[in-house]
């Protein structure tokens, strides 16, 4: 678009702000308006910097990265993306006023991408600034703010408008559905607030983009149902019925299902609380408790997963179900969720990092390892393990003949192995299956003998 086209535009939209004929109704100065709420929500805005273990080249490395955050307390508390605090060993903050402070973890979820700190402040320190967050919703062509610290430039605000309210993103975030705003969000706005005109924190900015052109915040609302459960217990405390859902009218899959209520099973997961009580692809569950449920469109699933996951842990729960024409009803007592994401660690003199399988994080490989187990996360290119010929992905099996299971085996394993260094030429013996065809998912036990 050239300039002489820009121009008149840009003049058009000025007037429709603040011409009491525009297009738009707003106050006689809209600038005030963004000034006002500016500084509501500014003096709350956070810098955070971390530094983080680094693990992704089978050597122990650190890393430093930085986000936004955004004070929901005048004790200290403060609310930011759980990516932007992954795997921290040091949390630093900085305050608009110039304070700064560390900070720990009070809770955190992988699964919203949200993480609830608190800075580490004397007792007898003063009450601190803080936001509002709003309970409730938006709608297109609100105007917003995004506030953060992008590139690392401490604290910076860009505008734009809510494009869309209830956008669904696949694969993105299971129990919620997005705000998507053009309001510039660049690397390093992460977990920095979205504001409403009226000064208040509608949301996380979570997802951005390089270039700032298109964005996607954590709805507040959303946020709010889950602080109680980030400051009792660490955590989301999400229930976990082990149930994958499709809509009735799927349209990325072009399939369309003969019903007007309930929600299609796509399918449970292994070892699940839904696969045990017999729950089978292609069910519809029509109730749940005696609440009808209906999920006609992409857009409906998040808010019946949360439903699911805000459910009592241990507590069954009444599903009806249409299988083949007949009406069945069906109770499955839920269990806790707990990790999502297996702990690792470095064998620095192996040269590799052990891994934790975990169903939700690595499902593909929860198929074999049934049981669970330790799989190889990263090799160093030019460690031992690398050129003994364990690959990443390899899942252990035996070391040296020891069925090997959790982090703790392995590591005393490799302990006893530093102790007896020197007598140790082409020891010990790993044994692993290693994926042979992609696509049949064959796996094959080889064997190598890792040089310490």
């Amino acid at each position: 678009m050239s300039t002489k086209t820009l121009f008149p535009i840009l003049a058009f939209l000025t007037a429709c702000l603040v011409s009491p004929f525009g297009c738009v109704t707003q106050p006689s100065d809209f600038r005030q308006v963004i000034r006002n709420a500016q500084e509501e929500v500014f003096p709350t805005l956070v810098y955070i910097r971390v530094v983080y273990k680094a693990v992704e080249t089978g050597k122990n490395k650190k890393g430093v990265a930085s986000g936004s955050g955004v004070l929901i307390s005048p004790e200290g508390e403060l609310l930011t993306n759980f990516h932007v605090i992954d795997k921290a060993t040091e949390i630093r903050c900085l305050l608009t006023d110039g304070s700064a402070y560390t900070a720990t973890v009070v809770g955190s979820d992988k699964d919203l991408d949200v993480a609830l700190l608190r800075l580490v402040r004397p007792k007898d320190a003063p009450a601190l600034p803080y936001a509002t967050l709003s309970s409730k919703g938006v709608a297109i062509g609100d105007v917003v703010l995004a506030m953060g610290a992008p590139w690392g430039l401490a604290r910076s605000v860009s505008m734009g408008i809510i494009s869309c309210a209830d956008r669904y993103l696949d694969g993105a975030g299971a129990y919620t559905l997005w705000y998507q705003t053009d309001a510039a969000i660049s690397p390093g706005n992460s977990g920095g607030p979205l504001v409403n005109t009226a000064g208040e924190v509608i949301g996380l900015n979570a997802r951005g983009h390089l270039m700032g052109s298109q964005a996607f915040t954590i709805p507040s609302p959303i946020i709010m149902e889950v602080l109680p459960n980030l400051r009792k217990y660490g955590n989301a405390h999400w229930s976990w019925f082990g149930l994958q859902f499709q809509p009735l009218h799927d349209f990325d899959r072009n399939m369309i299902f003969d019903a007007t209520n309930g929600v299609i099973v796509a399918g449970t997961e292994q070892r699940s609380p839904a696969r045990k009580a017999g729950i089978q692809p292609n069910d519809r569950v029509i109730a749940i408790d005696g609440d009808p449920v209906t999920v006609r469109d992409s857009e409906n699933l998040p808010a019946l997963v949360r439903k699911l996951g805000h459910m009592p842990i241990g507590t069954p729960a009444r599903f009806t179900v249409i299988r083949e024409g007949k009406e069945l009803e069906i109770a499955i007592t839920p269990l806790e969720k707990g990790e999502v994401e297996g702990s690792e660690k470095v064998f620095e003199r192996w040269g590799f990092t052990a891994k934790v399988i975990n169903q939700f994080d690595t499902p593909d490989l929860a198929f074999f390892a049934t049981d669970g187990g330790l799989f190889v996360f990263a090799t160093s290119w030019d460690g031992n393990a690398s050129r003994s010929g364990l690959n990443e992905r390899d899942i252990i099996l035996t070391v040296d003949g020891k069925p090997m299971k959790t982090i703790e085996e392995l590591e005393a394993v490799y302990d006893a192995c530093m102790q007896k260094l020197p007598e140790l030429i082409a020891k010990p013996l790993f044994r692993a299956i290693r994926e042979l065809a992609k696509p049949r998912g064959l796996k094959k036990p080889v064997e190598t003998t890792l040089r310490v």
